[in-house]
């Protein structure tokens, strides 16, 4: 006889979209980076401590986070943010072909960020 364990992972963290800017970005993506994406989103939901090579901290930001994915030799990074301690707000994504982020996708991440605020 098999034993079948279920195991059902408490949320850590809440991870919501703010306005379309994450969406626009996945929708274009291979079925294979969208799977990757969410499995990635997951964890970091479940997740009591979260490995660097997945989410960290951008340096010289207010706060702001980069989640990193990897599929294959393709590297993705979607910008997010905290708000309220452990709801991760996710900004915008794209793909990372160069070894510095583009720094107009950080400063559309600050604008993200910044309307997020305004309109709380």
């Amino acid at each position: 006889m098999q034993l079948l364990y279920i195991c059902i992972m408490k949320k850590i963290r809440t991870i919501i979209f703010y306005k379309d800017y994450f969406e626009e970005f996945f929708v274009k993506q291979r079925e294979k980076v969208k799977i990757k994406i969410i499995w990635t989103l997951t964890l970091i939901e479940e997740l009591e401590r979260i490995p660097e090579i997945y989410l960290k901290h951008i340096k010289s930001t207010a706060g702001l986070f980069e989640i990193r994915i990897q599929q294959g030799s393709d590297i993705f990074r979607i910008f997010c943010f905290f708000d309220k301690g452990q709801l991760i707000i996710l900004a915008n994504g794209f793909q990372k072909k160069t070894q510095k982020i583009p720094k107009k996708e950080i400063e559309k991440a600050f604008k993200i960020k910044q309307d997020y605020e305004n309109e709380k």
